[in-house]
């Protein structure tokens, strides 16, 4: 295993790497994020993303699973000082022994794959970065075919977004898009194919229950920003608004936890419908 540069102090190379954690603008420009933790630096290689860099510990009694990414991952290498590895990892208590610099996919919806039993959730103008991460997860764990952030939102490639997404952002196509207008077109080209995709929305005024809604139907989940809810053109566009019943005293659900609801409600349905 070649080194192609050592960093010990806070240089230019390394300022860049501050930069990508903390700076949306500089990852754009670079079309590139750093990746902290050793499940999504796996689901990236293993479901072939572009890996850059790969910054090891110096000082570290490198794991087997570390010692395997530097010797077979195609990328350029960089030992690290502890010191900074620490500042870079995200965590106060622990040092990371790798972390990865990958590259940003294309934020195009044809990378979203389509069909007959499609499920695709749009997060409408999410703020919280975490939000988004989990949201992904939860798409992830309960089969749908792609997640699309709309309108002005946070960073899915946040590290916070990143690390809450548990690597599941790897796993399935994320697709940011300005606003609802180019959705709506991919939509209608969709259904000009002959699939005949729903748009559903979440909201606490819906006329039906989660449940009373036909979620094994190709559809487009609707989950709206955390404070406002779905957007006056999101809402316009769906064919249905649905709720989910609650008898606490709780008056609404967090953003990420009522699309996990909705999540499991839709693959509870397909399942039941695949047993038949």
């Amino acid at each position: 295993m070649a080194v192609v540069l050592r960093v010990s102090g806070r240089n230019a190379r390394f300022q860049q790497w501050k930069a990508l954690l903390g700076n949306r603008t500089k990852r754009q420009q670079r079309g590139e994020f750093l990746v902290q933790g050793v499940r999504p630096i796996t689901m990236a290689v293993e479901h072939g993303w572009q890996i850059r860099e790969l910054l090891y510990d110096t000082s570290a009694q490198l794991s087997g699973w570390a010692r395997e990414a530097l010797d077979t991952v195609r990328a350029e290498k960089f030992a690290v000082s502890h010191e900074l590895m620490h500042e870079l990892g995200g965590k106060a208590d622990t040092v990371p022994e790798l972390l990865a610099v990958v590259a940003l996919p294309e934020d195009n919806l044809r990378r979203i794959p389509v069909g007959p039993t499609m499920l695709t959730v749009v997060f409408d103008r999410p703020t919280s970065p975490g939000n988004i991460g989990t949201l992904v997860r939860s798409a992830d764990a309960f089969g749908a075919s792609g997640v699309i952030v709309t309108g002005h939102a946070a960073d899915v490639y946040d590290p916070k977004a990143v690390r809450a997404s548990t690597g599941s952002l790897f796993a399935l196509p994320v697709v940011r898009v300005p606003s609802h207008q180019a959705v709506l077109s991919w939509v209608a080209d969709v259904r000009a194919d002959g699939i005949g995709i729903g748009i559903v929305g979440t909201d606490e005024r819906g006329i039906l229950d989660a449940a009373e809604y036909d979620f094994k139907q190709p559809n487009l989940t609707l989950i709206g920003n955390e404070t406002t809810g779905l957007s006056s053109g999101w809402r316009e566009a769906c064919d249905q608004l649905v709720r989910i019943p609650m008898f606490g005293s709780a008056s609404s659900l967090n953003a990420a936890t009522a699309a996990t609801v909705v999540l499991y409600e839709s693959a509870r349905q397909r399942a039941a419908a695949a047993r038949r």
